[in-house]
């Protein structure tokens, strides 16, 4: 008689048992977990969560309270696969419906969320809390838009608030943080960028927005070597990164052009030098920092072929990018002075030393509180027509030439308004004359001194010195003589 093998898996009864069995120890698992999530104790929830699953694959409950715990954890990617899994299962799992929107919404799909707060309440239109986030899904998407409109004008303040509320429904969006880390970027705010993007990037190293968004920091700080490679390594990540791509394109771009016209500037070729460095600025006009150097470099070149104001005009536009940039400050107080703006270059050497108070430039602001207080004087020197280095015998020769021409007699038909002109003159000429012929006056006053302060004798008188150089008791008489002091102011303006 032939034996037959009797196989206990096809008995009904036994099936049923064994599936009874497994919901049982998975009903466990999960009041464990329950146990723990109200302890608060989420990675233990959810390892009870997960072995109630293993049993029970297809129990939609269970995957609903895995998200609930995985949204705890802030882990909303496998929360909303959990909560996607759970409505799969079962349709009208409201709190499935409700924990996926949630998620949507954490992660910044407000779109979808809505679908979700939708289907809450059709299954049940009471919710107060679905109404509440819906209203949430709905300002997410108007700050979305007006962020959209706000960043096209180049209004990237408003982007930032913006997405600074969107995100406090959203925390969990990326997409939003990197928008808002790019308009701090632009707007110069580059730690506060710097932050937002490496935080993304701890959770998330291939992140190619993050990537970029940390080039763009350094690019815009003037390390463009080290933004080149963020760049590059964005484009890995992402290579239709077109951002990116353009960063990195302008940067490279910026360097090569600066380089070129530091070494023109080196070689002494300052057109060339100039020309380059203006080139250079139409590049990116939101790197602010290189601009700001780019500037200066060209106020530095156009010193060097004395286009001064052309200069003058480049430092504020530097200081301007760059309130900070205490050689622009200098190079435009250097320009100052050599255009005798001595006010303006005392204003710009104060900045200066109250942010770096060295003794170079203390020595700096005191030598232009000197050339302006010189500037408020009598300029001796042009009185007489002299150049400040001028030789006692040129000082001589102006003052006769400058005497003859003022003197009083001369203009003794003009009118009376003439006459107190000229007498003026000649007074300021004979003033002149006797501090810059006296070799200790002249000292005293070449370095800025108050003559009158210093109580040296300036007590003079005008006509007493013209005596001294044309002679007689009465002095030299225009109305006597007017055809031969004629011919002496001729001969000595010749002369």
């Amino acid at each position: 008689m032939a034996t037959v093998d009797y196989d206990s898996s096809a008995d009904p009864e036994m099936d049923l048992t064994s599936d009874e069995e497994l919901e049982r120890e998975a009903e466990g698992f999960k009041e464990q977990g329950n146990v723990y999530y109200v302890k608060k104790d989420y990675a233990e929830a959810f390892n009870f969560y997960t072995k109630a699953i293993d049993l029970c694959p297809k129990n939609a409950s269970y995957y609903g309270n895995r998200a609930a715990t995985l949204m705890m954890l802030s882990r909303y990617r496998e929360a909303l696969e959990d909560s996607q899994q759970a409505v799969r299962l079962d349709d009208t799992f409201m709190k499935g419906h409700m924990r996926e929107g949630k998620c949507h919404l954490l992660l910044g799909n407000a779109m979808a969320a809505t679908r979700c707060f939708q289907k809450v309440q059709e299954l049940e239109p009471e919710s107060s809390q679905a109404q509440q986030e819906l209203k949430n899904a709905e300002s997410i998407l108007e700050f979305e838009r007006l962020a959209e409109i706000s960043f096209e004008k180049r209004d990237f303040r408003m982007v930032v608030f913006c997405m600074d509320r969107a995100l406090e429904s959203a925390s969990a969006c990326h997409r939003f943080k990197v928008l808002k880390a790019e308009c701090l970027a632009l707007l110069g705010r580059y730690p506060e960028a710097q932050s937002v993007a490496s935080d993304i990037l701890r959770m998330d190293s291939t992140n190619g927005d993050a990537l970029y968004v940390r080039g763009l920091c350094l690019y815009y700080e003037d390390c463009i070597d080290k933004a080149v490679q963020f760049f590059v390594q964005a484009l890995r990540m992402a290579p239709d990164h077109e951002k990116a791509r353009l960063a990195c394109r302008n940067a490279k771009a910026l360097k090569a052009k600066k380089e070129e016209g530091n070494k023109a500037f080196k070689e002494g070729s300052f057109e060339e030098a100039y020309d380059l460095y203006s080139e250079a600025l139409t590049i990116d006009p939101n790197n602010i920092k290189t601009n700001a150097k780019l500037y200066c470099n060209r106020a530095t070149v156009g010193s060097k072929l004395n286009k001064l104001e052309q200069a003058i005009e480049d430092c504020t536009k530097a200081i301007k990018l760059d309130e900070t940039y205490i050689k622009a400050y200098l190079r435009r107080a250097q320009c100052y002075m050599d255009t005798e703006q001595y006010e303006e270059a005392v204003r710009d050497y104060e900045k200066v030393y109250q942010t770096e108070k060295t003794k170079e430039h203390k020595n700096l602001l005191k030598n232009a509180q000197l050339e302006l207080k010189k500037s408020k004087r009598k300029d001796y020197y042009k009185v007489l027509g002299v150049d400040k280095n001028a030789t006692e015998d040129e000082i001589k020769k102006a003052y006769r030439k400058r005497a003859l021409m003022h003197h009083p007699d001369r203009h003794s038909g003009a009118s009376a308004e003439v006459q107190k002109e000229e007498e003026k003159k000649f007074k300021e000429v004979g003033e002149a004359f006797t501090v810059l012929s006296d070799p200790k006056k002249k000292s005293r006053y070449d370095s800025g001194h108050d003559l009158e302060d210093d109580d040296m004798n300036m007590d003079f008188d005008a006509n007493n010195i013209f005596k001294a150089f044309f002679g007689g008791p009465g002095g030299f008489s225009f109305e006597a003589n007017s055809c031969k002091a004629d011919l002496y102011l001729l001969l000595i303006i010749i002369c």
